[in-house]
């Protein structure tokens, strides 16, 4: 009863914000007493290490009201990881009166957001928007939902990797030129480094619900997709159950939890953890290995958590294939868009909004402050924007090898599931063998039996 009751407070609490937000079904104005005047109302993720975003519609917005007079943007930032982001996000759709006009959308996001009703169609304004030939098609298929219209568009796209300390390393006897080549490397280099710096977190791999997709992405589909099995086939259709792949996968996060190589189970279960990786183990000396995005220097080049050596410091490796099988190497892409909410009072002024903000100049600012692999032609064919980040090179280099999340209106459910595997296996509440059983049990019951194919 106490959990009901603090979850209907805080429910409760988060309405009566929500509820004075102008939100996308009131035209308003924007207060100087000119009652034609429009609001447009963005939301979208801001925290102490993501904060290039809010950077840039700070500058976009300034540049909107100055070519748009009577217009205002209200920037509505969410201070919240990513899971907290999906929550609040969802109850602000959850109304016409509070759902915003621009959403910043996460790629895996486009396809239950549009089903629901929660996104405009943008194939209209498109169609009539010169830059968009600018857009790779492969770039163009992310904001696609079921229906075949476009919903968003991309603010660019990301890799994974492993990050390793050189300083450590040294200390541990290991390479700075490391490069793992199977699964075994990594925990061979973890336990080198716990025998010879014990005071150092040796490798972490997220692995809990607090990190949401984060412990989904850059944790379990990181090591599944460098397996033989993968979450979906997407010829057929179905999601795979009784996968080898899926049980080793979680086996290797147990291993890592048992012998003490990943943070304690305090810290995996905290919600800010990739927060404290990219602002504090990593910049302190604290962690030796982290696998995690390309976009984490970004933080470290402005903004709180600057860190100038970093370049010195840190070394990047791609994340290996299981037993080094080809092609070798494993990464996982997504990335984020900014979408139309359907309850836009002026869609074709939030649309020119997004158009501005998603500029060629805007679109180099953003990819390169936030270390993302952009999504224009003439950003990535700029010699400014290759420069800018020496990790640029190495994380576009992961691209072939890279793989996409099922983007198909089930997958977040299946990714909860997956989030709810691992955490059950570090924790020590199921073996690898039983929550990869519970894991099956649940897809098949949220997709139905004729859309799951048993891997064996």
């Amino acid at each position: 009863m106490r959990k009901t009751a603090q979850l209907v407070t805080a429910t409760a609490a988060l309405a009566l914000v929500l509820a004075a937000c102008s939100g996308g079904g009131d035209g308003g104005d924007s207060g100087d007493g000119s009652g034609g005047d429009m609001t447009i109302t963005v939301a979208y993720q801001k925290t102490d290490a993501f904060f290039q975003l809010h950077d840039l519609l700070t500058k976009s917005k300034a540049e909107f009201e100055e070519a748009n007079p009577g217009y205002t943007i209200e920037l509505e930032p969410i201070a919240a990881q990513e899971t907290d982001y999906f929550t609040k996000l969802a109850l602000m759709n959850g109304s016409p009166d509070t759902a915003p006009d621009i959403i910043y959308e996460d790629t895996f996001q486009v396809r239950p957001d549009a089903a629901a009703g929660y996104l405009l169609p943008m194939d209209d304004y498109l169609a009539e928007w010169e830059d968009w030939g600018q857009f790779p098609e492969g770039i163009r298929e992310a904001g696609k939902g079921d229906d075949g219209s476009i919903y968003g568009v991309s603010m660019g796209t990301d890799t994974r990797g492993v990050y390793f300390n050189k300083d450590i390393f040294e200390q541990a006897g290991l390479p700075v030129d490391w490069q793992p080549e199977t699964w075994d490397d990594l925990l061979e280099a973890a336990r080198a480094v716990k025998e010879a710096v014990p005071d150092v977190i040796p490798i972490n791999i997220y692995s809990s619900k607090a990190q949401g997709e984060a412990a989904s992405m850059q944790g379990f589909e990181m090591l599944l997709y460098g397996t033989e099995d993968t979450l979906y086939d997407a010829d057929e259709g179905k999601w795979i159950v009784g996968s080898q792949g899926f049980t080793d996968s979680l086996t290797f996060l147990k291993t890592l939890q048992d012998e003490e190589l990943a943070p304690s189970l305090e810290d995996a279960l905290d919600t800010n953890l990739p927060n404290r990786v990219s602002g504090e183990l990593l910049p302190q000396g604290k962690l030796a290995i982290a696998v995690d995005g390309s976009w984490v220097p970004g933080g470290w080049m402005a903004g709180d958590n600057a860190w100038p050596e970093w370049q010195e410091v840190m070394g990047m490796a791609a994340m290996p294939t299981q037993n080094g099988q080809e092609p070798g190497s494993t990464s996982m892409s997504g990335g984020w868009l900014l979408s139309i909410g359907a309850n836009a009072d002026d869609p074709q002024a939030a649309f020119d909004f997004i158009a501005l903000t998603l500029n060629e100049e805007n679109s180099f600012k953003f990819a390169t402050e936030n270390s993302q692999i952009a999504a224009r032609d003439d950003v990535a064919a700029n010699p400014e924007y290759v420069s800018f980040n020496p990790s640029f090179e190495f994380f576009s280099s992961l691209v072939p090898t890279t793989h996409f999340r099922p983007a198909t209106p089930d997958y977040a459910q299946i990714s909860n599931n997956i989030q709810v595997a691992a955490e059950s296996v570090i924790t020590g509440q199921a073996t690898p063998e039983q929550a990869a059983a519970t894991y099956d049990e649940a897809v098949t019951r949220v997709v139905g039996e004729e859309n799951v194919a048993d891997a064996s």
